[in-house]
């Protein structure tokens, strides 16, 4: 027994690393994988949890900011002073500015109820929330892209973009047949999916670009366009060759969505929908389940991608088809350049605000305003 001892101390100190690890049990890396990612997702549960007590004890900080100014009318030289007293006592700790505290005001302003903190912008970190105070207004706005944050994991770069594109207006404002030709809860979730429009500022394209030259945009720039179609899309390919009747048939963009569990097809338009582009998706659609699909999957949806559309022509087209397709639209860099507002049009715009305007000093800013566009 002694020997053996022996020997396996002898093997195990003495013999070289990658000979050691043969002597291993054949489930140790499994093993040592199920730790790891044990250890991993403690780290986030703690990681999460200090964020939920940071979040909260600066809201109850700028609850009690929030009540002593409105009880007793203190001003902006008493957060100072709060400030430098409270980084000389917790040296240690960061966000003690007087910048800081004043968005902690802010934050127990805008939310009343503990209980929304808790559960909803209590779980994103400090700066998120910052960014919501700074960009939205409107608490059912803050409260539906701290729900989209939490849920799609969305650094504070995407969360912007996504507040700047107008995501929460354009969320579901596609012209579609889902209601009719989706089950619930399926029917709402991908009503919700679909955008209208899409910001595809990423692209340059020139006036006379084709439906080809947007398709090799998107594809070129997937990255950007699934961020843009959002959380779940999943993508098979462009130019997706379907065979029917000995015929070549292709499809301009194929995803499938890992939510809905369903391929969806794209087809990308350069102009103004038109009643015959449905008849075509349905074609597609038809063919990608028949061919595609796998028995566990939800029905095929097709998307149309147009420039514009008429809401009537849409609704006709859409009314007696029997396969679940959105007509919805698109906007590229010229299309977003030509929604601003003119020269001219800032300028009457500034001839009334000069006019309604009694401060001598603002009076002259707008003036100056006015010449640096002239």
């Amino acid at each position: 027994m002694r020997h053996t001892c022996v020997e396996q101390l002898f093997r195990y100190y003495v013999l070289p690393v990658s000979k050691r690890s043969s002597l291993l049990p054949d489930s140790y890396n499994d093993f040592l994988q199920v730790l790891k990612e044990q250890i991993r997702a403690a780290q986030v549960r703690a990681s999460l949890a200090v964020n939920r007590e940071l979040i909260l004890l600066y809201w109850q900080m700028g609850r009690e900011i929030l009540a002593r100014q409105q009880q007793e009318g203190w001003g902006a030289k008493v957060i100072e002073k709060l400030s430098t007293d409270l980084r000389r006592e917790f040296p240690e700790m960061k966000g003690f500015s007087r910048s800081n505290l004043m968005y902690m005001r802010a934050f127990a302003e805008a939310y009343e109820d503990e209980e929304i903190v808790q559960r909803n912008v209590g779980q994103l970190p400090w700066r998120h929330n910052i960014a919501l105070l700074e960009k939205l207004k409107s608490l059912k706005m803050r409260l539906w892209y701290g729900e989209k944050t939490i849920e799609n994991g969305w650094s504070r770069d995407v969360l912007v973009y996504q507040i700047e594109s107008k995501l929460f207006e354009r969320q579901g404002g596609a012209i579609t047949n889902f209601e009719r030709t989706l089950p619930k809860p399926q029917s709402d979730f991908a009503q919700q999916l679909i955008k209208d429009p899409y910001h595809l500022d990423f692209l340059s394209l020139g006036e006379s670009a084709q439906e080809r030259d947007l398709e090799q945009g998107l594809v070129t720039h997937i990255r950007d366009f699934l961020l843009e179609l959002g959380v779940g899309f999943s993508f098979v390919g462009s130019q997706y060759r379907l065979e029917v009747d000995n015929e070549d048939y292709y499809l301009d963009l194929l995803f499938y969505h890992l939510k809905l569990r369903c391929f969806i097809v794209i087809d990308l338009k350069m102009g103004e929908f038109q009643p015959e582009f449905t008849g075509k998706m349905n074609f597609y659609v038809s063919v990608v389940d028949d061919q595609l699909r796998h028995p566990d999957d939800q029905p095929t949806i097709g998307i149309i991608l147009c420039k514009s559309k008429s809401k009537t022509k849409a609704e006709y087209a859409l009314r007696n088809l029997n396969t679940p397709i959105a007509v919805s639209t698109h906007r590229l860099p010229q299309q977003l350049q030509e929604s601003l507002p003119s020269v001219e049009q800032l300028e009457m715009e500034l001839d009334a605000l000069v006019s309604n305007v009694q401060d001598d000093s603002k009076k002259a800013a707008l003036q100056q305003t006015k010449l640096e566009l002239e």
